[in-house]
């Protein structure tokens, strides 16, 4: 079931139906929004049952923290092949903006000399690939669901409505996150790092930096500064209301909190110096 996306489904779907499926497709938009789920489920609906078990089907997605380049030779070789039972081959690579700049080059080939197949590449940051990659691709923007269609998808699932309603709201229209704190008991973990943050906003620097120190070996630490993002921009919908004078400190703090989330996510970088510059500042 793919929850929300109709038009985005419906545009796949007349590509089909008026047999101009194009080499390579770039589905973009924020993470968790579902678009890897839409792609395998295009995938399925090509190739006629489950993808993963398909000879014709290809799944790339990074090791570690990147997309290496003998990931991307090896696709090439696959993609070389002829196709068993398909009319043609799909490779569908998740987290593409993770490809290094030699992964990229390798595989700008594949896309200069189309072979018989199709490419779906899925990114939430489109703006790290190369201009010559995008440009070959046709791009489907993948936008937030409304939130009363992931309430009410909860409310299906047996789960009670004030509960439903706020994993809606800290979803943020995202359906992949909601089904992630519905399925994984997120809920109350989401509820105490945010009771962290308060904390954390009211306290000593030495006890932010006694924090940071803990966090930095969080396995989610990702996770922890999107929910504390979260908070923060519902704080500050609430203040622009009230006209608080601490605006322009609070949007800074987000901004921060967003950068520091992008860098740790897809950079190499000083997670200690990055957490303490944070703990600094909030």
């Amino acid at each position: 079931m793919i929850l929300g996306h109709k038009k985005q489904w419906d545009f796949l779907i007349r590509m089909v139906n008026n047999k101009k499926i194009p080499h390579a497709l770039l589905f973009s938009g924020q993470e968790r929004l579902g678009k890897k789920k839409v792609a395998i489920e295009f995938s399925r609906f090509l190739l006629g049952g489950e993808p993963f078990s398909h000879s014709d089907f290809i799944f790339v997605e990074p090791k570690g923290n990147l997309i290496s380049i003998s990931q991307i030779r090896d696709l090439i070789w696959r993609l070389s092949l002829k196709s068993f039972s398909a009319p043609f081959k799909i490779a569908l690579l998740d987290k593409v903006h993770l490809m290094p700049a030699d992964s990229q080059n390798c595989f700008l080939k594949t896309l200069e000399e189309p072979k018989n197949s199709l490419l779906i590449l899925i990114t939430e940051h489109p703006e790290l690939l190369f201009s010559t990659i995008t440009s070959r691709c046709q791009t489907i923007k993948f936008l937030p669901v409304k939130t009363e269609e992931i309430k009410n998808f909860l409310a299906e699932k047996g789960i009670e409505d004030k509960k439903a309603e706020k994993i809606a709201k800290i979803s943020e229209g995202k359906p992949g996150e909601a089904i992630k704190i519905l399925n994984f008991g997120k809920f109350e973990e989401n509820e105490k790092q945010i009771e962290d943050l308060k904390k954390i906003l009211n306290s000593p620097l030495h006890f932010k930096f006694k924090y940071a120190k803990n966090l930095i070996d969080e396995e989610k630490l990702s996770e922890v500064l999107k929910n504390w993002t979260f908070y923060l921009r519902r704080v500050f919908i609430r203040k622009v209301r009230e006209k608080d004078p601490f605006l322009k400190k609070l949007k800074d703090n987000i901004l921060l909190l967003e950068k520091i989330n992008f860098l740790i996510s897809t950079k190499n970088i000083n997670k200690k110096l990055a957490l303490e510059i944070l703990m600094l500042e909030l």
